[in-house]
């Protein structure tokens, strides 16, 4: 049994350790902690000096309103500020710091030196503080506003020094810090030495698209759009980047709260729900997101380092940002008609085509049951405006004779340019060019992608994506319906215990979707029936799918049932079929992805293609 030690009050100098411990990490923190300090005296300049991963030195510098000489040493003692008064300041906090913790905790771990002069005064005054005490403290010749030098970082607490990377990653961590509090402030001039090296030199009153394309590269800034919405009395603005832009990692999502850099779960999530069904499952998309809500609404004091924040009504922030951001990205989206004569490369979504598109040897045509679900173009026109789920007669789609080849029957059909003579035969070019939509209906380029023209922009539509997005639209539209295409003779799949667990939480999801089950026993699974747009084989794949992938509910069933169900790449199509399948898709939302997040069609501008022919 350990020995029993009395209770009794910690030194000073301890203390002072702890608390440096809960908000000195590191050189960023430092950093970070000086800088909002500066701002919220009203700079409008800050000169930011970091030699040594900031372990050697850090200096910050600033032209604010400054400090008097009678409250200097009240800085750098705990629990001294100017930013609150009375414990309900705390609910309408306006300031970064208002804890009066983050100058003693940095003096306790360093050789601290700061020097102010208050704009009334007419001499500046310094105090130094070694490892918390204090050393000295007297008049400075410094001019207006405020300097302070941290020196040998951690240097009475080697444990802790140990604890830290390399000095470039050092470095980079404290140009982060710096970067989110510059984003925050573009009316106020930043300026970043490293090693005696300028690294940074941010003019005041930028826009922030001028000061994020600092720091972020062209192919990315070129496709951000903007985001400036309200709602629930809260307004998010900044700029998010296209879905084609999206990265692995999320070092470039970028939040603030009232302008105090924060890590939310809560946006976060919301900004991943704005991109559902745009990127792929492990993509991260880049943004640049600021919320402003009253002061009341947010509660910034539930985190030693202020990083993170507790919102009073969580659903309105929530529904806040993911409005905003979905209503941006639809405004920039490949399809979308463009706002200038002139297209600008700002506002252009594509990806590189040279990256994106390479033509592949056309497999043997094949008319299986896939086929079949498609109906022909004046069939569909013929109907109530939507695909149908259920397969039409297989042999009303077979055709491939020129009468198919025919254009919508609204409007006299646009004459077709000549196909030269050196034309890839693999570009099925039809006569005559039918519309759909507002678009040019020029072929087929590898029996995967339907050429498309609008004006002098060119578009290719990858068909299977395409049709993924349209069954999906259908089902989400008729909802829980459970159409079935009864069998003759049931399936039977065996069940491993771990799928027929899965198949009890999924049953009432998978039965919605279109299947009729029946337990045999507990380890072998009937199924009666099936959705109307799959066969056997495939329905029996898709079970074993939904039971290995941990679906959590109906809507994925409905992405992979979507997926298994669409028309494949390297399928032929006639004109007629391709131009049901462009129109179905043309009104579905969210029609330029796919239900995995792929994009589902690309643009290419004349300036586009000028670049890729070297014509400029």
């Amino acid at each position: 049994m350990p020995e029993r030690r009395p209770i009794r009050v910690l030194p000073p100098a301890l203390m002072h350790q702890i608390a440096a411990g809960e908000v000195v990490e590191r050189p960023a923190s430092v950093v970070k902690e000086l800088v909002e300090n500066s701002l919220d005296a009203g700079a409008t300049h800050i000169a930011i000096h970091i030699d040594g991963g900031g372990v050697r030195r850090i200096a910050v510098r600033d032209n604010g309103h400054g400090i008097v000489p009678e409250e200097l040493e009240l800085a750098v003692t705990r629990h001294a500020t100017s930013k609150i008064a009375v414990l309900n300041d705390l609910e309408k906090v306006n300031s970064f710091g208002f804890r009066g913790e983050a100058l003693p905790s940095i003096a306790s771990v360093s050789l601290f030196r700061m020097a102010s002069r208050a704009q009334d005064q007419d001499m500046g005054w310094k105090v130094h503080v070694d490892h918390g005490e204090m050393c000295e403290s007297g008049p400075d010749p410094l001019d207006r506003g405020t300097m302070v030098e941290v020196r040998d970082l951690f240097s009475n607490v080697p444990a802790r020094r140990k604890f830290l990377k390399t000095e470039p990653t050092e470095n980079k961590r404290c140009q982060d810090a710096i970067l989110r509090m510059a984003l925050a402030r573009t009316d106020v001039r930043f300026t970043l030495t490293v090693n005696g090296r300028e690294t940074m030199n941010l003019p005041e009153n930028q826009s922030l698209r001028d000061r994020l394309a600092a720091f972020w590269p062209p192919a990315i800034m070129d496709g951000v759009a903007e985001v400036d919405a309200e709602r629930h009395g809260i307004r998010v603005h900044g700029l998010v980047g296209a879905p084609r832009t999206a990265q692995g990692r999320g070092d470039r999502i970028l939040l603030w709260v009232r302008n105090r850099p924060v890590q939310d779960k809560l946006l976060l999530t919301a900004l991943r729900q704005a991109y559902s069904g745009r990127l792929l499952s492990k993509e991260y998309p880049q943004a640049a997101l600021f919320v402003e809500l009253p002061p009341e609404m947010v509660d910034v004091n539930v985190h030693p380092a202020k990083l993170e924040v507790r919102f009073s009504d969580e659903s309105s922030v929530f529904s806040a940002v993911r409005s905003a951001v979905l209503s941006a990205l639809d405004r920039g989206g490949v399809l979308a008609h463009p706002r200038r004569a002139t297209p600008d490369p700002a506002h252009q979504t594509m990806p590189d085509p040279a990256s994106e598109t390479r033509f592949r040897e056309p497999p043997a045509p094949s008319f299986g049951r896939d086929r079949s679900k498609f109906p022909s173009y004046a069939e569909y026109r013929r109907g109530p405006g939507e695909l149908p789920l259920t397969p039409p007669d297989p042999a009303s789609l077979s055709r491939q004779s020129e009468h198919d080849r025919v254009s919508p029957p609204d409007g006299e059909p646009l004459p077709a340019s000549p196909v030269p003579a050196f034309a890839s035969p693999e570009i099925q070019q039809p006569r005559q060019a039918p519309e759909v939509g507002g678009y040019r209906y020029l072929g087929q380029v590898s029996d995967t992608y339907l050429v498309l023209s609008r004006g002098a922009d060119l578009f290719l539509v990858d068909q299977h994506a395409a049709h993924e997005r349209v069954l999906l639209h259908n089902m989400r539209r008729q909802r829980t319906r459970g159409d079935s295409q009864p069998l003759a003779l049931p399936l039977e799949l065996p069940l491993h215990p771990s799928e027929a667990q899965e198949l009890d939480r999924l049953w009432n999801d998978l039965r919605a979707a279109g299947f009729r089950l029946s337990h045999a026993r507990p380890d072998l699974l009937h199924v009666e029936g099936i959705p109307p747009t799959l066969d056997s084989a495939k329905a029996k794949e898709y079970l074993r799918s939904a039971l290995d992938s941990g679906a959590s509910g109906l809507e994925e069933l409905w992405t992979m049932l979507s997926c298994k169900s669409a028309i494949k790449a390297g399928q032929p199509l006639a004109t007629d079929e391709a131009l049901a399948l462009l129109e179905s898709w043309l009104v579905c939302p969210e029609r330029e992805y796919c239900p995995h997040g792929r994009p589902t069609v690309l643009r290419w501008t004349p300036q586009e293609l000028e670049k890729l022919f070297k014509r400029k």
